[in-house]
Parts: C-alpha cells; sequence; structure tokens
C-alpha cells in the first residue's frame, strides 16, 4: 500500500486493506493549545500524529484513523492561544469515532494520547465504548506519569536530566518538533520553565489551577538544548514502547 493513513486513501482502498487484513485502526487524539513562547499550539497534535504513524507501522496490519486535533486544555486557556473541549465532548467523539470505525469493518481500535488533559476521559471513553462494542477490542495506553517517565528515561540516555525533559515544551517536546517542523520551532525564545518535581500532586495542582500555578511561561521544562537529532530517537523509542505496553 502507498499508505496507511485514511484520510490519504479513497474509501475502496480502505475497505480494500480491511479485506486484507488491516483490521486496526490507530487514532492519536491530541491538542491545540499553548506550548510556552517557542513551539506552535499544534505541537501535541503533530507530535501524536507522528507517534501514532511510527506505532501503526511496527504494530502492523493497521490502519491510521485521522488525528483527533483538540483535546481537554482547560488547564492552559489562561495563557491563550488555546482551544478546549470539556471532557464530556471529547468522550462522544471519541464515541463518534468507534461507532465510525466499528461500522467500516475494524475489529481492533487502539487510542494514542498525547496531551495530558486528555488521559483521564480517553481512559472512561474506552470503558464506555468496550460496553457498546464488546466484539471489538478497543484499547488505549493511558497512563500519563507511565509516558512522562519513559519520556524522562529516555531523556536520562540522553544527558538530560528529569526536570529538563520536563512535561510541557521541554527538551522532549521541543526536540521533537524540531525533528519534525523545524520552521515552525523558535530557538530564540527557548528559555527554561518550571523544573521541580513532576508526580501525581503536580498534576493534581495543573489540573485544579492551572498551568501557571507552576510556570509564568507555560513550560515544564527546558528546551535549551534540544535537538532533532534527539527528536528522532524520542519519538522512535517512544512508539515501540507504546506498542510494547498496547501489546
Amino acid at each position: 500500500m502507498r499508505t496507511i493513513r485514511m484520510e490519504e486513501m479513497s474509501w475502496p482502498d480502505v475497505r480494500a486493506a480491511i479485506a486484507a487484513g488491516f483490521s486496526t485502526a490507530v487514532v492519536a487524539v491530541g491538542s491545540t493549545e499553548q506550548h510556552g513562547p517557542h513551539l506552535p499550539t499544534m505541537t501535541d497534535t503533530r507530535i501524536g500524529d507522528a507517534t501514532a504513524h511510527r506505532f501503526a507501522l511496527k504494530l502492523g496490519n493497521a490502519l491510521q484513523a485521522r488525528t483527533i486535533p483538540v483535546g481537554v486544555s482547560e488547564h492552559h486557556l489562561a495563557f491563550g492561544a488555546t482551544i478546549s473541549l470539556k471532557p464530556e465532548t471529547l468522550k462522544l467523539i471519541v464515541r463518534d469515532y468507534v461507532d465510525s470505525l466499528v461500522r467500516d469493518g475494524f475489529r481492533r481500535i487502539i487510542f494514542l494520547p498525547s496531551h495530558g488533559g486528555n488521559f483521564g476521559p480517553l481512559a472512561e471513553a474506552i470503558a464506555d465504548a468496550r460496553q457498546a462494542h464488546p466484539e471489538v477490542e478497543i484499547a488505549g495506553y493511558t497512563n500519563l506519569l507511565g509516558v512522562t517517565g519513559f519520556l524522562q528515561r529516555t531523556a536520562a540516555d540522553l544527558g538530560i536530566s528529569e526536570e529538563a525533559c520536563g512535561a510541557h515544551a521541554g527538551d522532549d517536546e521541543t526536540s521533537m518538533m524540531m525533528a519534525l517542523e523545524p520552521d515552525l520551532v523558535v530557538p530564540g525564545r527557548f528559555e527554561p520553565g518550571y523544573l521541580g518535581p513532576l508526580g501525581e500532586d503536580e498534576v493534581r495542582v495543573i489540573f485544579a489551577e492551572g498551568m501557571p500555578a507552576l510556570t509564568e511561561n507555560g513550560v515544564l521544562g527546558d528546551p535549551r538544548n534540544a535537538t532533532a537529532e534527539k527528536g528522532e530517537v524520542y519519538l522512535e523509542r517512544l512508539a515501540s514502547f507504546l506498542v510494547e505496553q498496547v501489546r
């Protein structure tokens, strides 16, 4: 096949692929939100789309459905340049995705969130979808700290501290965007943000009080040593990690 991206395929091509055994659909769930002064608002969506593409290729016999580009981002609204869905809205979108993909004939549907605010609502939506479609395998990786922890361990292998890696517009996301969309990254604006611990307590503060409770510039981490070469490592390892977890 020329592509596994469903938006680039005609309906006969999608139908033929499913008949040939490509019965898994992979869906990234991104966001449109501030990412510090140096990254575009489509960062989570772009990284999620690229990760889902690599994931689908590694998994095999899978097509990539259109990435969901807006997520639950209320905790970023104070900075502006953010479009947020209510949790119940995202759950309805996921429900409609599942209903459509099941009707297409997919027997397995995998959701991959690439934005922190999506993990909780997506876990609930997956549970609901399993009840609605018990004949279809519906899965996703919805452990937020599991993803951030993995990326921080990858950063350590690359000589970057957990604090600098961060979890939002730090070394990891900035490096990945330098690899994917270098023209949209503004190195002249690289500056560190919050460099403290990032565990369950800090996540609760962010969701309850908003990002400004921890960071003045919208950054969790330090992007100043980011490189496109490291971005490729982050992307490749993240896709492999997610395949291992979902399998």
